[in-house]
């Protein structure tokens, strides 16, 4: 087996990035999770107070509302951009930290080819589906207003680019069993099996 091999796994929000890892969870293989890390550098007060200072306007008590600041980034370019300034080196440094312990595992990294993360892995998977269903998805498992749904599949990176950078596509369109044989392909592709 591969030692120190890092995947990332990416595609637009609702491609089935989720289930994706799920299937290498299952497995036996590390999984990590950029959603999970945000989550849990939320949790934290000094965390929320930063983002107050950079979101004023989503602030309650001087601490950032995680509702008010997706509602503002989600419509406003800047705001995203300033975002993804202040958040992604502290999720990517904590991921990474959890990569680094590992022989072989994979990440689940939503915004890769926006941040430019591609390079820090030895591999990327991209996962797609068609537009609609994933916009079926989130407005059932996500309970999302159709309106914020596509704003937030029109601010990630196109789907239909994703072949442009070399990585391996898995086309989610299809059951689960599909999709835990293209789990498989892919751990063959990238010769972890």
């Amino acid at each position: 087996m591969p030692q120190n091999r890092k995947i990332a796994v990416t595609g637009g929000i609702g491609s089935g990035k989720s289930a994706l890892c799920a299937i290498f969870r299952e497995m036996g293989y590390p999984v990590f999770s950029c959603d999970e890390i945000s989550r849990a550098l939320w949790a934290d007060a000094e965390y929320r107070r930063a983002l107050g200072r950079l979101f004023p306007s989503c602030a309650e008590n001087g601490e950032a509302s995680r509702e008010r600041v997706a509602r503002l980034v989600f419509g406003d370019e800047a705001a995203r951009a300033r975002l993804g300034q202040f958040s992604h080196p502290r999720i990517m440094a904590a991921l990474l930290e959890e990569l680094k312990k590992c022989e072989v595992a994979f990440a689940e990294v939503p915004l890769l080819f926006e941040g430019g993360y591609e390079t820090l892995f030895d591999g990327v998977i991209a996962v797609r589906r068609s537009k609609e269903a994933r916009l079926r998805s989130l407005l059932e498992r996500d309970g999302m207003a159709e309106e914020e749904a596509q704003a937030r599949m029109a601010a990630q990176f196109p789907p239909e680019r994703l072949a442009e950078k070399g990585c391996f596509l898995v086309e989610n369109d299809g059951s689960p069993a599909d999709l835990r044989e293209k789990a498989v392909l892919a751990l063959k592709f990238f010769e972890i099996i």
